[in-house]
């Protein structure tokens, strides 16, 4: 039987430091480092996850221009709205394309399809839903 695939442990770390933990920000580099290679990912649906993460968190610093999570977790909706416009897109629907261009442009199905032994359909068929769970998370998480 499969691991569920979950990354609550990942959010309270993100948590932590939207709260302040300055501390936890080099474990955060660690995870992230960790998850950009697929390291440690029990199944090839916890490697898309582990990926999408990486890139979503990293494309929350590009799109507020800002890596510091306190901040960032602070933004007045004003902020938020002025982001959307000079973005030309609402934050969850920009990183949502994020993840799905970065599959797409470094052929990630493929990579993923050969070291778990899976057809790259199959790792397609789950691209869009994984996008949207990671980027709930990460909005959840923001909020």
């Amino acid at each position: 039987m499969e691991t569920p695939v979950e990354f609550s442990s990942f959010y309270k770390l993100l948590n932590a430091i939207k709260e302040g933990s300055d501390e936890k920000k080099e474990i955060l580099e660690i995870e992230l480092n960790k998850y950009k290679e697929g390291e440690d990912a029990p199944s090839y649906l916890h490697e898309l996850g582990q990926l999408f993460l990486f890139i979503g968190v990293n494309e929350i610093y590009k799109y507020t221009n800002q890596k510091d999570l306190k901040v960032i977790g602070n933004l007045s909706k004003e902020e938020w709205s002025n982001l959307s416009e000079n973005q030309e897109s609402e934050l969850p629907q920009y990183l949502a394309k994020q993840m799905i261009r970065f599959t797409k442009d470094n052929n990630i199905a493929k990579k993923i399809s050969q070291k778990w032994g899976k057809s790259p359909r199959e790792i397609n068929k789950h691209t869009i839903k994984m996008s949207r769970y990671i980027t709930e998370g990460l909005i959840d998480m923001l909020e």
